[in-house]
């Protein structure tokens, strides 16, 4: 019957393709928008690329060039008054509720589209097919599910059309600036949320990203699933795809005790993950043993204390300060691991260009954790002296 479409599939089967052909909407944009057109950190085959281009066409309306320099925006400015869905400066409920109505408002600056829209596709078919009619794909799509789901075609169509606006405008842009954990602590608000990962094709682990945006793989820990990265992978298999750019490899030789210009470059390259490991090794351990001692009028001020003294300063306010300040002065040993973890960051910050200067305050830096009479920052400075830019074998 008409009713049922031409397909004639059960409610069940509806679903199972709806989720189907929302996945490769989402692959689309993770992998081609995403890793691709916006980062450069792989390379796509021409087929799979004019592929991508159509099936966004036919299921978003969404153009490269726009995504792309919307994207870019997005990286250069975040979380300041330019960056067009920054929910630390729009709000949340904003972000969450008008993401995309955000996104097609920045579409019109023609500014964002010159300086950030480079590189994008402007052949033949984007100029007088893509571009010129953004919504004629859309069109054929709800045409095309009526006729192969019947009246539920409607519902697939509306749940395609609402696919990308929901995950990515409202979730990713929104939820990923403002709840969830983080990994890193890169200089604004991204987190990662999970268990999104098939739904949003690995796009959920938006701290790893905004630490390292050039990176073709998002997930980092052992645990943490990239759906996108896994059909990179399959891509790459049949020669469909080239990987450009990983995040760096931190390696380390077991049984260095010598600082050399080898483990001064290794550290400034991994200087994200050195960052979170001292967390975990020092602040975290310390923060415990200080609260063990703390009596109870006490140990309320040392409440997310591991979170905040390893916290990106530019990401905390004056109440948090104000906070940190009170834990320091109830303990000697937080105020010098923090004052140790604030020292060590300074020193990429001011001698990144000149490698020498990096190894002579490294040295320094090591010393005095080494004199300071903690053990845990002690041997995370024993620690540091075993990094190096090759792995063992290779030395």
């Amino acid at each position: 019957m008409w009713y049922n479409g031409f397909l004639d599939l059960s409610a069940w089967q509806v679903l199972a393709v709806t989720l189907l052909m929302t996945h490769v909407t989402i692959v689309s944009v993770t992998v081609y928008l995403h890793r691709y057109s916006a980062h450069r950190s792989l390379e796509l085959h021409p087929a799979l690329k004019h592929f991508f281009r159509f099936w966004l066409w036919m299921t978003t309306g969404q153009n490269t060039r726009e995504w792309t320099a919307i994207h870019r925006k997005h990286h250069a400015k975040c979380e300041t008054v330019d960056d067009p869905h920054s929910p630390v400066i729009k709000g949340l409920s904003t972000v969450l509720r008008k993401g995309a109505e955000l996104y097609r408002a920045e579409a019109e600056n023609s500014e964002t589209l010159r300086i950030y829209g480079k590189n994008c596709p402007e052949d033949w078919i984007e100029r007088n097919v893509y571009s010129r009619v953004p919504l004629g794909g859309i069109a054929i799509m709800a045409v095309i599910d009526l006729v192969l789901f019947g009246a539920l075609g409607i519902t697939v169509w509306a749940v395609q059309m609402m696919w990308i606006p929901v995950w990515a405008a409202g979730v990713i842009n929104g939820l990923g600036h403002a709840v969830g954990y983080r990994n890193f602590e890169c200089r604004d608000a991204a987190t990662n949320l999970v268990p999104w990962g098939i739904l949003i094709g690995g796009e959920e682990l938006h701290n790893n990203h905004h630490t390292y945006p050039n990176s073709a793989k998002l997930s980092v820990r052992k645990w943490e699933f990239d759906m996108g990265w896994a059909w990179i992978q399959v891509f790459s298999f049949f020669r469909l795809a080239k990987v450009q750019r990983v995040a760096p490899i931190a390696h380390r030789v077991s049984g260095k005790g010598y600082l050399d210009m080898d483990t001064a470059m290794a550290i400034l390259n991994n200087r994200f993950q050195i960052m979170a490991q001292y967390r975990r090794a020092v602040i975290a351990p310390l923060v415990k043993l200080e609260l063990a001692k703390a009596d109870a009028s006490v140990r309320a001020k040392f409440h997310r204390a591991k979170r905040l003294l390893s916290r990106e300063t530019s990401l905390l306010d004056e109440r948090h300060h104000a906070r940190i300040q009170v834990m320091l002065e109830q303990s000697q040993a937080l105020k010098v691991i923090y004052e140790k973890r604030l020292a060590l960051q300074h020193i990429w910050v001011k001698t990144s260009s000149n490698g020498h200067d990096m190894l002579e305050a490294m040295k320094v830096w090591v010393h005095e954790a080494e004199q300071s009479g903690i053990q845990s920052l002690r041997d995370f400075a024993e620690h540091l002296k075993t990094y190096s830019l090759r792995p063992a074998g290779a030395l």
